[in-house]
């Protein structure tokens, strides 16, 4: 089955108790929180509403809301990346 690989980091891997793992590919990218949602339940509302999502090695609109269809491939790396403060 062609999977591609998500990796949570500080609280999105707290959550998951994982760092890494592959899904099923290919996902349409605005499926991805509920996919996730199903795999962990409460995560939408702990962690999800305040990360940003890369795909590859760019942020990317997990809505859409700018009309494209973005869709995640065999292969592809998926990033959870929860806000990062500095001092």
């Amino acid at each position: 089955m062609p999977t591609f690989q998500i990796h949570y980091f500080a609280s999105a891997s707290t959550y998951t108790g994982k760092q890494t793992e592959h899904l099923a590919a290919p996902l349409p990218l605005s499926q991805l929180f509920d996919t996730l949602e199903a795999l962990y339940p409460g995560i939408r509302e702990k962690v999800l509403v305040s990360c940003g999502v890369s795909l590859g090695e760019e942020y990317v609109d997990v809505n859409g809301d700018d009309g494209s269809v973005v869709v995640i491939g065999p292969g592809d790396e998926v990033a959870i990346i929860p806000p990062v403060s500095s001092g």
